[in-house]
Formats: C-alpha cells, sequence, structure tokens
C-alpha cells in the first residue's frame, strides 16, 4: 500500500502555480489585494499571500474567490484542518460550486480517509457532472479503496489467488493512486436568470450530409491507433488547444499516455453504439461506450469526445467521462 504522503507531495507542488495562474488571467490588470495575494502565492510567499487575502476578505467577507484562495494558502502551509473549515464553509454557503468538494476530497486523501474524499467528490459530480476532473479524482479514490480491500482480503487469506489477481490489475492500472487538486478558482455564484428575450424564429441549418461519417471516421480511427499501440498516431488525434484532465502540463500528460499505451501486451478498444452531435461546421460531440480489453484490465464505460475541425481534419479538444 502507498503512503498518502507522496501524492499529496505532488498535488502541494503543482496546485501552487496553476492556481496562482487561473487567478491573475482572471482578475482585473491593477494591483488589487486578491491578484497580489496570487502573485505571492505564485512566488511561494504565503505569509504575504496569507495577509493580502484576508485583507480581501476584510472588505468582502463572503467573497468565494478570496475564500478559495485563502483555503489554497493554508493547505500549502499544511494547515489541514483550517483549510477544510473553509472549504467545508464554502459548500455551505455555495452548494452550487463544485470545486471547494474537489479539494476537500484532496485533503481528506492526504490523510487517508477515502470514504470521506469519495462522498465529496460524489457531491461535487452532482454538482457539476461534467467536472471531468472530479471523476478522474473519483477513479483514484476508489482504486485506492479496492487496493484496501483486497489487502484485507489477502491478510485474512493469503492463498487467494483472486484477490491476489485483482490485486495487482489495480496496482498496475494507477500504481499511486493520488487524487490532483483542482487548480483554478471558482466560479462566481449564478445570478438571476434574466427574462428571455423574444427572437424571431429561424430554421436551423442542416450541416452536411457526410459531417457525421466525417467525425465519426475520426473518432475510430482514434480508436484504431490506440488499439494498435501506435502512440504517435494515437496523440496527434488530439488538438493542440486539448484541455488535458486536471489542467496537467501537456508534455506530462503525453510521457503519461504514452506508457501507459506500451505497458500492456495487447490492447483492443472499440466505440459502440456513438452520437453525434455536430455544432456548427466546426465543432462536434460523440458520446459512446468505450469498450477497453487489454491482457491486463477490462473495462467499459460512457466517454463523450468534444471535437474540432481544423485545416479540414478533425480532433479531440476535450474527453470527458459520463453523458
Amino acid at each position: 500500500m502507498h503512503k498518502p504522503a507522496a501524492p499529496y507531495a505532488r498535488l502541494r507542488r503543482g496546485l501552487t502555480a496553476l492556481c496562482a495562474a487561473a487567478l491573475c488571467s482572471a482578475l482585473p490588470a491593477r494591483g488589487d489585494d486578491l491578484q497580489d495575494a496570487s502573485k505571492f502565492l505564485k512566488a511561494g510567499q504565503h505569509s504575504q499571500a496569507l495577509e493580502r487575502v484576508n485583507k480581501a476578505l476584510k472588505a468582502k467577507p463572503r467573497d468565494p474567490q478570496a475564500r478559495f484562495l485563502k483555503g489554497i494558502i493554508v493547505t500549502e502551509q499544511g494547515k489541514s484542518k483550517e483549510a477544510i473549515e473553509i472549504f467545508t464553509k464554502l459548500t455551505q454557503d455555495y452548494p452550487e460550486l463544485p470545486e471547494p468538494y474537489n479539494n476537500l476530497a484532496v485533503i481528506y486523501a492526504s490523510q487517508g480517509q477515502y470514504e470521506k474524499a469519495r462522498t465529496a467528490l460524489e457531491q461535487s459530480i452532482r454538482t457539476h457532472p461534467s467536472y471531468a476532473t472530479a471523476y478522474e479524482n473519483l477513479g483514484d479514490v476508489y482504486a485506492k479503496l479496492a487496493s484496501q480491500a483486497y489487502d484485507k482480503a489477502l491478510q485474512l487469506d493469503s492463498s487467494n489467488s483472486g484477490a491476489k489477481n485483482k490485486l495487482s490489475l489495480v496496482r498496475e492500472l494507477v500504481r499511486e493512486p493520488a487524487v490532483v487538486a483542482v487548480a483554478k478558482e471558482p466560479p462566481k455564484p449564478k445570478e438571476p436568470a434574466k427574462p428571455p428575450v423574444a427572437v424571431a424564429a429561424r430554421a436551423p441549418e442542416k450541416p452536411a450530409a457526410d459531417a457525421n461519417a466525417e467525425v465519426l471516421k475520426a473518432v475510430n480511427g482514434w480508436a484504431e491507433a490506440w488499439s494498435k499501440k501506435d502512440a504517435n498516431a494515437y496523440l496527434s488525434y488530439y488538438a493542440g488547444d486539448f484541455k488535458t484532465p486536471g489542467g496537467e502540463a501537456r508534455p506530462a500528460w503525453e510521457k503519461t499516455r504514452r506508457e501507459r499505451i506500451a505497458a500492456p501486451k495487447s490492447i483492443e478498444v472499440k466505440v459502440d453504439s456513438p452520437k453525434v452531435t455536430l455544432r456548427g461546421s466546426n465543432e462536434a460531440s460523440v458520446t459512446f461506450r468505450q469498450d477497453y480489453r487489454s491482457d491486463k484490465l477490462t473495462s467499459s464505460n460512457t466517454k463523450t469526445l468534444e471535437l474540432v475541425k481544423a485545416d479540414g481534419r478533425w480532433q479531440i479538444r476535450e474527453e470527458k467521462a459520463g453523458r
């Protein structure tokens, strides 16, 4: 069993810079306290960052961005108890925001409290069903729980070959399960919906008859390259602005994908019952049942690919678990 300290250390290295960068890009280009706090955080100057964010909270005690940033700062300082209090209060005051639930799960996982992490991540997904980071983190937590259960089975019966094989599969799948915190400020609470503006009815434009076939050809080509363990061809199906899970750097993500493609002796990926939704001539989404089989693992799940057409070729901009 892997100790939670190692994955949490990776979390703490990656979270600060990404969060600070997101905050800097989202805030106005002026020297206000919140922007200064994010800059100090990015530079690793936690005391100065905390001083500035407290100043911002003094002016606006309920501001969700400032409170969320403070939660990240105290997490970086190793003040897990205070961070849990901050993120928990945010979930109570702004239950529609998925990020505080996700970050609570990160802290719980670092403490080995995987059931609490699971509950928090499931709530994050209920709040925002298309939140890919929470789905990935939940998969890691499930893997850790499964690993613990198989370990317990082997403690009770060391001759249980089934438990040994399953434990080996789980460890091969995730190696070292690690929850990755969301690295961005939460969105602002939704404003009340404005009354709809009446517009003249207009018949929707019909896309070209062969557009669906082009999109499906790209998706099947992606699955075929994966099945052939051709990492270069597989990665060529991802757009330059592909949204990597958790905002991971593209080179690091590609390295991980190459390793996971190379690890099994054989891979077979099938795209079952695809449904194409076109949005204009250059954007589409495809939802399908992905059946994955290798000599190490068999799985089946629903996946949605968001695609964009550039230079006459459909490429993947984003992957989502579920519909």
